[in-house]
């Protein structure tokens, strides 16, 4: 069985310790496969805190990694690196390549920056890039898991997140679902989730999930959600796969399994 431990916006800069050696623990103690980092890694895309957070994930000892920045990881004060050169710190700790794409014999997991120089939140992801991703989509193998990862939500489950929803989220969900997409992974807006996206989008061409992870390690917590990760268990060529929810527990100082969610896959018999 495959497994993917999800990552998401830790706020190095703002990061509590104890959590993220219960992180630490977690990771050693579950042994994924491939690590998630799905944005906002740094709190104010300092050089210093890139390299505490990549020195934070190799302390994992995961043995693959894709990751993404989010709008908290390029210069918010220093216009010039801004407009000329935003992603210089997050390259040098996490590259050599901001777009990514993972390949097992279990999973695909293909990155999409959806963060951009002039805005200062809100993420939008492009035409070229949806194409882009179906064209990798189209390449799967039948009995990988297909996931695409992004910063900022294709789907919101409450109203007074919709402004925080990714620029462009339908056609892309819309196309991606189309070539074989299983599973939109995102962050940005701390609150986990898992959403079947076919119940809530009329007409699309097959099943895909949104799964949503909370802060990992933050104090910027929301009051409804302290700080979680997302596993994700998978075997391949099974028409499922299991989204867990691990929540770091004060009172024991570990992270505990909370919830699983079980998310129907569509297979044809082709994959």
């Amino acid at each position: 069985m495959s497994v993917v431990l999800q990552i998401s916006d830790p706020h190095f800069g703002t990061v509590q310790p104890d959590v993220a050696e219960a992180l630490v623990q977690l990771a050693h103690s579950e042994r994924p496969d491939l690590l998630v980092l799905s944005g906002d890694i740094t709190q104010r895309a300092k050089p210093q805190q890139f390299r505490d957070a990549r020195a934070f994930c190799d302390r994992l000892a995961i043995p693959a990694m894709l990751s993404l920045p989010g709008n908290h990881d390029i210069p918010l004060y220093d216009l010039w690196q801004r407009v000329f050169n935003p992603y210089k710190d997050y390259l040098r700790a996490f590259g050599p390549q901001i777009e990514a794409t993972l390949q097992t014999a279990a999973v695909c997991v293909i990155g999409v920056k959806t963060t951009r120089r002039w805005r200062h939140k809100n993420g939008e992801v492009s035409a070229a890039q949806i194409e882009r991703v179906v064209a990798e989509l189209r390449e799967a193998a039948p009995a990988q898991l297909r996931v695409v990862v992004v910063h900022q939500p294709v789907m919101v489950l409450r109203a007074e997140d919709e402004h925080d929803r990714l620029r462009g989220w339908e056609p892309a969900v819309r196309a991606w679902a189309a070539a074989g997409a299983d599973i939109v992974m995102g962050g940005h807006i701390h609150l986990p989730y898992v959403c079947d996206m076919s119940s809530r989008v009329a007409g699309l061409a097959r099943r895909i999930w949104c799964v949503q992870a909370g802060t990992a390690l933050s104090t910027r917590v929301r009051r409804e959600a302290p700080n979680s990760v997302n596993l994700l268990r998978h075997e391949p060529g099974q028409a499922l796969c299991w989204v867990e929810r691990w929540d770091h527990a004060a009172t024991s100082g570990r992270f505990e399994l909370v919830h699983s969610s079980e998310l129907l896959l569509d297979r044809d018999p082709a994959g």
